[in-house]
Order: structure tokens, then sequence, then C-alpha cells
């Protein structure tokens, strides 16, 4: 049974962790703030996101939103603009939250009707030699149990959402399956 890789790119492969691009794909299923934090609407929105709820104001301060109540009035005022450090927290405060509370709904899409096919697009090998090349195809496998995944994506635990993946979903492709741990894409929906 293949082990992890170690020496990724070593004869010029080029391809991504699946773990990372699921958590890409995962992202661009939640319906994010397009408009950027640093115009006065996307600051807005996101503020406006952050606080209409006790509940919400709560998991935003546990995510990282440390500024005071008087603070957070001026900047939806508009009477005090955030510095960019704070416009950073912000944002990944932001994006926190809305991952935390869309996680359940999107888990419940992802394992209904006995989970969900993912498609998975071999690593680049244009830039590799001949005799080190490998036969990839592309494959696709059902994933049932998305509870380890969105729990650590939701949470921004890259190792763990890492270990899910890897550990938990690759090896039912078969003795194969350390072939794909770097891919060029990684599609589902849900």
């Amino acid at each position: 049974m293949p082990d992890r890789n170690h020496e990724f790119g070593k004869f010029g492969a080029r391809g991504t962790k699946g773990s990372t691009l699921v958590a890409h794909r995962l992202d661009n299923l939640v319906d994010f703030i397009i408009t950027p934090v640093t115009t006065p609407r996307g600051l807005l929105a996101r503020l406006h996101y952050l606080t209409t709820s006790p509940r919400t104001l709560k998991a935003a301060r546990a995510a990282g939103l440390t500024v005071t109540d008087r603070t957070l009035k001026a900047w939806l005022a508009g009477t005090q603009k955030p510095t960019k450090a704070n416009l950073e927290r912000i944002e990944q405060t932001y994006r926190t939250v809305r991952r935390h509370n869309v996680a359940r709904h999107l888990l419940k899409r992802l394992n209904s009707s006995g989970g969900t096919r993912v498609e998975l697009h071999p690593l680049d090998q244009t830039q590799v030699s001949t005799p080190h090349r490998r036969t990839l195809d592309y494959r696709h496998i059902n994933v049932r149990r998305w509870d380890p995944i969105v729990t650590a994506w939701s949470t921004g635990d890259s190792h763990a959402l890492d270990d899910a993946w890897t550990t938990g979903v690759l090896p039912d492709l078969g003795s194969q399956w350390g072939q794909y741990e770097y891919v060029t894409n990684i599609g589902f929906a849900a």
C-alpha cells in the first residue's frame, strides 16, 4: 500500500494537495460576499453579517474580532475606518463565522442520497521526463461520509482536513490511492 508523497515534484510533476482543492471547492459552494472588504459596501456587509444577532456577534468575538462595541458602532456608522490589519481580521472572522453557519446545511447536502461523487483529475506530468512518468487516469469516487472533512474545513484546521481526505477518502481508490494525493483539480457539487 503506498504511503504519502514525501518528495512531490522531485521529477517535475505539478499539482496541488487534494485536501487544499477540497477546501477551495467547499469555499466556492458557500455564498460569500463578493464585494471586497476594502470597499465601504463590502465592509458594511460583513459587519452587518457579524453583528445582526447576539449569537453571531459572540461567534465573531470567539473567531477573533476583539474590538470594543464602541469601535464596532463607529465602523458601522462610518465615522471611523478600520486599519489594514483590522480589515484582514474582519475578513478572516467573517469567513470563519460564515463557514461555521453553513457547515451543517452543506453537510446535509453532501451526505444526502448516499454521498457525493467526486472527480479527481490527475497531476500534470508534462515537465516529467518520459522514464519517470506514471500512467494516471481521471478517477471518480463516491464520498459517503463528509462529516470529518466539513468539520475540519469549517474550523479551518488544514491538518485535520488533510488527514480526513488523505487517510479517510483516498484509500477507497484502491492500491493506487497515493498517486492521487496531489491532483490538478477536484470537482463535486452539492
